[in-house]
């Protein structure tokens, strides 16, 4: 009796887990089918940061409304459904404006959040190191400057008269003077870490280095678990990985730096972008690339576009690149129904054999396909990384040879 009511109690005073309405447009460049799949991932996104969707709503829109995004009459139909349902936030697909969120939560009286201030809620949960948590504050903090003046909208109702003129006007500019002050200091204090991140690769230079690239949650840490038989943490969530992570592997002979990078998303943050790419410094200096593909994803095609955008972005575009699509064992319990094009014929049911041979996997870049959470033809990945790693070794580094 005494252990049920223990963990009764704990149940009891363990936290809620918020709720939340999502909401998307549909525009002409944007059909609906593309629109369900944002959301879907914008509700994994509500989940990894600890909240639990109750309902999605759509509104097909030329353009977003200037004042409420979505217009005045979605917007009565979402406050409806969240009085009645009694829900905790509604989270916008993409990103708002200051007026925006003013003008939406003056209406419906919840806490209203944008897909760029979810990322960063997130990446702000899961920082661990130094450096993770010096970006995401000053990614942060860029966020929230130009939002200021929502903050201060208390003061709209205080009174007006002699001595009660401008108080909020002064509060919002000290306010804005500090944050100023602040992104200065975590842009000095990045620099300062990226000149010893920039040591220890010099340190390391000797050796081959290959970095882990691909979408969120495609499985790179299983993967760099199961090539550097290291720890390094893997979940089922998106963003598990932020920090870089680099490990010695060995391969038959052939010694190699791995490195485990943080995975990419559509609509990633501008402000998150640019504070991380000290962090993807690995990536640009890396000497292969192993793209990781979800090939259970239905739109892992996007995935890969938004990769490779991401990629020329940060100036990667000349890397040799083996392309690896994960998660085999699960492909064809997802695309069974699906249809596919090969040689520009529709085939229903495309299977793993058929798909291989098709022309994704025909492109410039060497395709292996895997499970590394069931360790299917893992052993064919360490083959083409041996060969590949063991050419560029002799190539750049010729006095090493005598490993061979």
């Amino acid at each position: 009796m005494a252990r049920k009511s223990l963990l009764k109690k704990l149940h009891d005073t363990a936290p809620k887990r918020e709720t939340a309405v999502l909401v998307g447009i549909i525009t002409p460049e944007t059909s609906e089918a593309r629109e369900k799949e944002y959301l879907d991932e914008l509700a994994f996104l509500v989940d990894t940061a600890g909240g639990e969707t109750k309902h999605i709503f759509t509104q097909k829109l030329n353009k977003p409304d200037r004042a409420t995004f979505v217009g005045s009459g979605k917007l009565e139909e979402i406050k409806e459904y969240i009085t009645a349902e009694e829900t905790d936030l509604v989270v916008f697909d993409d990103e708002l404006s200051p007026m925006q969120v003013r003008n939406i939560e003056n209406e419906l009286k919840v806490k209203v959040l944008d897909r760029s201030n979810l990322i960063l809620d997130i990446f702000a949960s899961r920082a661990q190191t130094a450096q993770a948590k010096t970006q995401v504050e000053l990614a942060q903090l860029q966020y929230l400057l130009p939002r200021l003046t929502r903050m201060w909208t208390h003061l709209e109702r205080q009174k007006g008269g002699i001595g009660m003129r401008g108080p909020g006007e002064s509060q919002i500019e000290s306010d804005r003077r500090m944050i100023n002050n602040k992104v200065a200091l975590l842009k000095d204090k990045l620099k300062a870490i990226d000149k010893q991140n920039l040591t220890q690769r010099k340190n390391r230079k000797e050796l081959v280095r290959v970095a882990l690239v691909g979408y969120t949650n495609v499985g790179k840490s299983t993967i760099m678990n199961m090539l550097s038989k290291s720890e390094v943490f893997a979940e089922n969530k998106l963003f598990a990985t932020l920090d870089t992570t680099v490990r010695k592997v060995v391969i038959e002979n052939v010694p190699f730096l791995l490195s485990d990078t943080v995975g990419f998303i559509r609509k990633l943050p501008h402000h998150l972008v640019e504070c991380f790419k000290s962090t993807l410094d690995e990536v640009r200096e890396a000497d292969i690339l192993i793209h990781v593909v979800d090939i259970s994803h239905p739109n892992f095609e996007d995935h890969i576009r938004t990769v490779n955008e991401t990629l020329k972005d940060l100036g990667v575009t000349d890397k040799e690149t083996i392309t690896v699509f994960n998660k085999i064992d699960a492909y064809q319990e997802v695309h069974q129904e699906q249809e596919w094009m090969v040689d520009n014929e529709e085939v229903p049911g495309l299977t793993l054999n058929d798909f291989k041979k098709s022309w994704m996997a025909k492109n410039a870049s060497p395709a292996v396909f895997i499970s590394a959470t069931e360790k299917e033809n893992t052993e064919e990945l360490k083959d083409v990384i041996y060969h590949r790693v063991k050419a560029v070794n002799e190539k750049i580094y010729p006095y090493n040879n005598f490993l061979y």
